[in-house]
């Protein structure tokens, strides 16, 4: 008989945590001599060798990354700061992530350049485990674009799963949001459009999970307009669903390609946000192709279109 393979060690986890906990962890991390480092949206980061360490303010929650992720984890953090086992027992904690379902999550809504992205991806107990394993997580928590390409060959390479992406480039936006009138019914017509493309790949899926930002009728009329009959669920920190997490690495990969291959073709670097990087990137743009290049490239409706361009024209108020 074949030896069985042993499973490969945990090089990623993360939990929530209570504000209690978190102050007791960094106490635990400035006994055990971890240094202390700066990180964007965190309370606090540290590392000790090939270890990190980040507590995140939203929620809070800990993220803990490295080769010495399960030792840390199951010798230090459960024990000291936890107080129970969680690494490996997710299907225990967390049940419904096992089950099958799709999860979907967008990139690109808070940002003024480039496209609204929807991505979708199905999982069951197989698929879930598998994608755990390989260290899926949360987008907004990876910051290399490398790190984003490489899992999302992870996600679509992993047996079994089945995956939707629906990009909505500034042009057609723009159009929609006009014709929409409001940014929540057009996400609800994206999110509807990619479980609509995972039912078809997926028909038997009973049930599908998104992050909360809408009312949930909107949704289901979306939904209920596709053809689509299923189980729908909004929550909010949706992201800590692997499938969610999947799709939000799909959506993430496709809005930086968009975003990159753009800027290289318009001879101008396009930022991420709605920053005065942004508003200097698009007088740049203007400069040098006319207004009517913006509609090309951005979601007009920002209030950063009144301050490239110095008038209101095209500016709402539901944006950034």
């Amino acid at each position: 008989m074949k030896p069985e393979t042993p499973p490969v060690p945990a090089k990623t986890y993360t939990a929530p945590l209570t504000e209690d906990q978190a102050a007791q962890l960094r106490g635990v991390l400035e006994r055990d001599g971890f240094e202390f480092i700066e990180r964007d949206h965190t309370l606090y980061a540290a590392r000790k060798g090939k270890l990190s360490i980040a507590v995140y303010r939203k929620g809070p929650k800990v993220l803990v990354q490295g080769r010495e992720t399960e030792d840390f984890v199951r010798f230090t953090l459960e024990p000291e700061v936890l107080g129970e086992a969680r690494l490996g027992y997710e299907e225990v904690h967390q049940p419904d992530m096992f089950e099958p379902h799709f999860g979907i999550d967008e990139s690109g809504k808070g940002d003024y350049f480039g496209p609204l992205v929807i991505a979708g991806v199905f999982t069951d107990a197989t698929i879930a485990r598998a994608l755990l394993d390989a260290g899926i997580m949360d987008s907004k928590r990876i910051t290399s674009v490398a790190r984003i390409r490489e899992l999302a060959r992870v996600v679509r390479a992993t047996p079994g799963v089945a995956e939707a992406v629906v990009a909505i480039g500034p042009q057609r936006y723009n159009e929609l949001h006009r014709s929409f009138g409001n940014l929540n019914r057009l996400l609800a017509w994206g999110h509807a459009r990619t479980i609509a493309r995972l039912a078809e790949a997926r028909p038997q899926c009973p049930r599908a999970l998104s992050d909360q930002f809408a009312r949930a009728d909107v949704l289901a009329r979306a939904l209920k307009q596709q053809g689509v009959a299923i189980e729908l669920e909004q929550r909010t920190k949706g992201e800590a669903d692997v499938a969610v997490a999947a799709a939000s690495i799909l959506a993430r990969e496709r809005f930086v390609d968009w975003i990159e291959k753009t800027s290289t073709a318009g001879g101008v670097n396009l930022p991420l946000g709605a920053s005065d990087a942004v508003v200097e990137a698009g007088r740049s743009l203007v400069e040098r192709h006319g207004e009517e290049a913006l509609a090309r490239v951005a979601k007009l409706h920002f209030r950063t279109t009144a301050r490239i361009i110095g008038h209101s024209g095209g500016a709402g108020t539901d944006s950034a």
